[in-house]
């Protein structure tokens, strides 16, 4: 399954892919920003970013529950080598929040992450 996102920038593009992750997994429109969490990550190129971020937003939900409902990303470098994101939302709720499709991994198949031009992919194992 795909992810896509448009945005001005790098960290526009990270933050409208994570939340399409979150998407993916739950309705976002039930999930509240009542909680604010950290992630880190770093990589040696923009795909591997990619790759390592919404990483990092899995273990969130994974190993905490959480799932975010909005991203403020700051990026580093220049290519993109680094981000620091601050992820507003709630642990997983199954009374309230519906659960959708499971999202196990983050692929470097087909990924592009392009933000001269404003537009990035990932590909997700479901």
């Amino acid at each position: 399954m795909g992810i896509w996102a448009t945005g001005p920038d790098a960290a526009a593009l990270l933050e409208e892919l994570g939340l399409a992750l979150y998407g993916l997994t739950t309705d976002l429109r039930g999930v509240r920003s009542r909680e604010v969490r950290s992630v880190r990550a770093a990589a040696d190129d923009g795909a591997g970013l990619v790759v390592a971020f919404l990483g990092q937003l899995l273990l969130l939900e994974e190993e905490d529950g959480f799932v975010g409902r909005s991203i403020e990303a700051t990026v580093g470098g220049d290519p993109p080598r680094t981000v620091i994101a601050r992820v507003r939302g709630e642990p997983f709720d199954p009374a309230r929040h519906v659960a959708r499709t499971e999202v196990k991994a983050v692929t470097l198949h087909r990924l592009e992450f392009d933000p001269v031009r404003g537009r990035a992919r990932a590909i997700v194992d479901i």
